[in-house]
């Protein structure tokens, strides 16, 4: 039961507003699924009663990895009736649970992974859903702040995919050999619609940078919108952290899911 109730030390000190659902109604659990040549360790999670192929929500994790928030993320998804899977995208360079601040956690670790590998790890994450109760033409992706960037990656990486939802996820950055593209770069190329949720107290990604990424979209014509919620910081769905904005998550939520109904998550 340990690894079920465990958060990442760099993510300390916990809050008391900690959402946790309950897995009464789904399935849930620990699997690994074959990428590139390595079983990459991933959690999942269904609903108990399903008629037929699900649509699959790949749920990007934090800089923090796959910890018990991200996990409760999936539940929470399940229980709108979706199979939604979580994989740790840091499993070939390390372990996020041995870093305990996130300055070291971020240049130890994080910086370390490249876009490249984690979107062809996405790829591979995206068939295991299919071969194990998924339907691969209901593909949708949902990041948070590291996984919020990733999202807007994927969205102009897979063309199979119906829609994305990015949360505070970096827009505009160092071009670097692991991160040669940030999300600016790539609105001309996005398969699929992208909805962007944001923080106007984030110190970390400013509104500038916000104006930036909509004008991007504008030019590129692409189908995507951006929400800024002016009293809400960064990572403001993390229930678990003292940066927690209930109000602005409530909403943010209710959008992600009307933005999948709308764009995919609906058969035929």
């Amino acid at each position: 039961m340990t690894q079920k109730t465990h958060f990442a030390p760099a993510a300390a000190p916990l809050a008391a507003t900690i959402v946790s659902t309950s897995e009464e109604a789904i399935t849930a659990g620990e699997t690994s699924i074959p990428s590139q040549g390595e079983n990459m360790p991933a959690y999942h999670a269904r609903p108990k009663e399903a008629d037929g192929p699900l649509p699959i929500v790949i749920v990007i994790q934090e800089i923090f990895g796959v910890h018990e928030h991200i996990r409760d993320i999936c539940r929470r998804l399940a229980l709108e009736g979706y199979l939604a899977v979580a994989p740790e995208l840091y499993f070939r360079q390390g372990d996020p649970n041995d870093y305990s601040d996130i300055p070291t956690l971020f240049s130890n670790l994080v910086s370390k992974v490249p876009d490249a590998q984690v979107l062809a790890d996405l790829d591979h994450v995206a068939s295991w859903a299919a071969r194990n109760g998924g339907d691969p033409h209901r593909l949708l992706v949902t990041g948070f702040c590291w996984g919020g960037r990733i999202s807007w990656l994927y969205a102009a990486h897979n063309p199979q995919l119906k829609a994305a939802v990015a949360w505070y996820g970096k827009l505009v950055g160092e071009k670097t050999l692991n991160s040669p593209k940030h999300p600016v770069d790539i609105a001309t190329d996005l398969n699929a619609p992208v909805l962007g949720l944001y923080g106007g107290q984030d110190t970390g990604i400013s509104l500038e940078s916000v104006d930036t990424m909509r004008q991007a979209l504008r030019a590129a014509n692409a189908k995507a919108d951006i929400v800024v919620y002016p009293d809400a910081g960064h990572a403001f769905n993390a229930d678990y952290r003292p940066s927690y904005h209930e109000e602005s998550a409530k909403d943010g939520w209710q959008r992600m899911l009307a933005w999948f109904r709308q764009y995919g998550a609906k058969k035929g």
